[in-house]
């Protein structure tokens, strides 16, 4: 990948391959699985050094893990010690997400093990070592949907998947719903499975039977049985509790009373937020208009928390699509609710996949840690550079859903959320539609009808992005432009591989 001085259609700097619209490169996704033998079975007898030694690893791979384990994986640290004292160099780790437990990867930088990180998000240490420009390669951010499109159409090469995999049958049948590790889902690690060259099961529990498995025996390689991949308790990160701050409700009913008279709070209604605690006031003041007027939805969808498995429970939904647990109550749901339904990132968000979820949704709430005059927002890096994060489902959802609604507090930590041009570009502003704060309300302008019809019927406080901005500026400040280096870290890959923006070392 070499720079080029092509800018692309929301006016960064590119490189090869520059973003040119949310919907400007959309092709029918055409893909063949590696594995096609349906009788086949892995080899389920060696120790992980006997596999690793089989798999002819040498310089320059790809190796994928996934991260349905979260904060809690062990199967990373475990795999990567082992390859690192082989003295294989020049490895790129295709992770579907990076946290804090996989630390062992900025030593591995520095010793050249690893050169390249591909993933959809990322924090702690490994994040900060990319940022700080210790990882050779430019690294890549994508989202969730851009992932399997890239592997299913060949332009990741995964030449060994380790599957952290829960639960395992005798036919090799791997499932994110049983054992001690239970992680409830493995559908980030689907399109691994079908395309590696070679896949590697690593578990801590078999059994002739298992519940829902979701990655069949025939794309299996190997099987290895370990002590322990991981601590359940990790899965939990982060806030997964709804706000008890008087700022944030506010937020949240403004946010309510807006979808109530958008038109799309009917019955079919479909629904994703987040796990955070605006995020989730906002699913319980829908869930009370929602009882109040007797509606009942379609689906509700993304990384689950135990407040869509309730309302999933209480029947506001008829169905919860799955693709990641975010707590432990999520994890039992999907294990024996027939209507908790087990989907792979594919089927969840992948652009080039008519059938996906996300273009099904009307609604989603979305958080930020900057939004711009544009619209464009960046949960990637934080006002200091250092990446915090990255897209997820985040860009995904937002061109998927008929609204996708930003929440959050106008000023945190005296800061603004919104300035001229956000340090990263996550989203493009094309695909989202309305910024709810605590000062008011902003609605892209492609909305006006929308736009007239709250002022008639509401009393919400509806501004332009600029008045929100101005009365921002008027409390904060303008803050200084961030200073970085030239040399380019990383890139925020959009879902359909073009490149929306560049992270430069800070």
């Amino acid at each position: 990948m070499g720079a080029c001085e092509m800018r692309n259609s929301i006016g960064r700097e590119g490189l090869e391959n520059p973003f040119m619209g949310a919907f400007a490169n959309v092709k029918e996704s055409i893909y063949k699985p590696v594995k096609t033998d349906l009788t086949r079975h892995p080899e389920r007898d060696s120790t992980l050094d006997e596999v690793l030694d089989s798999l002819k690893l040498k310089d320059g791979m790809t190796l994928s893990f996934h991260h349905h384990l979260r904060n809690g994986d062990y199967v990373l640290d475990m795999v990567m010690r082992k390859i690192q004292a082989r003295g294989i160099k020049g490895l790129t780790i295709a992770a579907t997400s990076i946290f804090p437990c996989h630390k062992c990867l900025v030593d591995m930088f520095e010793d050249g093990t690893v050169t390249k990180v591909i993933t959809a998000y990322l924090q702690g240490p490994v994040a900060k070592a990319i940022s700080e420009g210790r990882c050779r390669d430019i690294c890549v951010v994508c989202t969730h949907g851009g992932r399997p499109r890239s592997i299913l159409e060949g332009e990741i090469k995964v030449d060994v998947a380790f599957i952290a995999a829960p639960g395992v049958d005798k036919d090799g049948n791997l499932t994110g719903s049983d054992g001690p590790s239970a992680c409830g889902i493995l559908g980030y690690a689907v399109a691994d499975a079908q395309m590696a060259d070679k896949v590697v099961a690593i578990t801590d529990y078999m059994a002739d039977e298992v519940n829902k498995p979701e990655i069949p025996g025939y794309m299996v390689d190997y099987v290895v049985k370990v002590d322990s991949i991981g601590d359940p308790k990790g899965i939990v990160s982060g806030s997964t509790v709804i706000t008890k701050d008087p700022v944030g409700l506010k937020i949240a009913r403004d946010c309510a009373t807006l979808i109530a008279h958008s038109g799309l709070l009917k019955d079919g209604f479909s629904f994703q937020t987040g796990a955070g605690g605006i995020s989730l006031a906002v699913a319980n003041e829908v869930k009370k208009l929602m009882k109040k007027n007797g509606i009942k939805g379609s689906f509700a969808s993304g990384g689950t928390t135990d407040y869509l498995v309730q309302m999933l429970a209480e029947g506001y939904f008829e169905k919860l699509y799955d693709v990641q647990c975010f707590n432990l109550d999520a994890v039992e749901s999907v294990k024996v609710r027939d209507n908790h339904l087990k989907i792979d990132a594919n089927k969840y968000a992948n652009i080039n996949n008519p059938d996906n979820v996300v273009n099904n949704l009307d609604v989603v709430i979305l958080g930020a840690s900057e939004i711009d005059l544009d619209y464009n927002v960046n949960v990637t890096t934080g006002t200091d550079g250092i990446i915090l994060g990255g897209s997820g489902g985040h860009a995904d959802t937002a061109a998927g859903a008929k609204l996708a609604i930003i929440v959050s507090k106008l000023m945190n930590a005296r800061l603004s959320c919104l300035v001229d041009k956000v340090t990263t570009v996550t989203t493009p502003g094309e695909t989202i539609d309305i910024l709810v704060t605590d000062r008011g309300i902003a609605i892209n302008p492609k909305h006006q009808e929308l736009i007239e019809k709250l002022r008639a019927e509401t009393n919400l406080e509806i501004l332009t992005i600029g008045e929100l901005k101005e009365i921002a500026d008027g409390l904060t400040g303008v803050p200084e432009k961030l200073k970085t280096s030239d040399r380019i870290v990383a890139v925020s890959e959009y879902r359909d591989g073009t490149i929306l923006d560049v992270l430069y070392m800070v």
